[in-house]
């Protein structure tokens, strides 16, 4: 089982304005790799608890894979790749890389996307778009990629590659 954290960054839906369908799909689709939701909160699109957030769903509760939503265009409250750059070792940039490129194909603001991936000590955190069709289609794209990074991170796997004929 992965342990799967769900952070949804939006002002509106932290005062209980907007309904989160976001973390909603995040849910459903995270199911499919085994994932089980073990921490999941709404909140307001500041740098300051973003991070404490983050930091809370890695070092104290161990979880696996955190999954934010929302924060991550053009907007001057949008500062979900921030607060994820401040608090990781590392960056994973082949995920939202590909995320953005499979995304264009179906629009060109996806090339708006500021999103991040990255790793905070045996975790991997994605910056996922806000919308529910554009969580749907980013987290498609990389889904079946995920639980064979989370075990290498967590030291359970080590051969990342295979021969052309184990893939075929």
């Amino acid at each position: 089982m992965i342990k799967v954290g769900i952070l949804t960054i939006s002002d509106k839906g932290s005062r209980g304005e907007r309904e989160d369908l976001s973390g909603k799909v995040i849910e459903e689709i995270v199911k499919k790799i085994n994932g089980e939701v073990k921490y999941y909160r709404i909140i307001p699109d500041e740098k300051e608890i973003i991070q404490e957030e983050l930091i809370k769903a890695v070092d104290s509760l161990h979880l696996d894979l955190i999954l934010t939503t929302g924060g991550t265009g053009l907007g001057k409250r949008d500062v979900t790749p921030e607060a994820t750059l401040a608090i990781i070792e590392k960056e994973v940039p082949g995920i939202s890389e590909i995320i953005r490129i499979e995304s264009f194909k179906k629009t060109n603001r996806a090339i708006l996307s500021r999103g991040v991936a990255g790793i905070r000590k045996e975790s991997l955190i994605i910056n996922l778009p806000g919308s529910p069709k554009g969580v749907r289609e980013s987290l498609e794209i990389v889904l079946d990629a995920l639980p064979h990074g989370i075990e290498v991170l967590k030291g359970q796997a080590a051969e990342c590659g295979k021969n052309d004929e184990e893939i075929r």
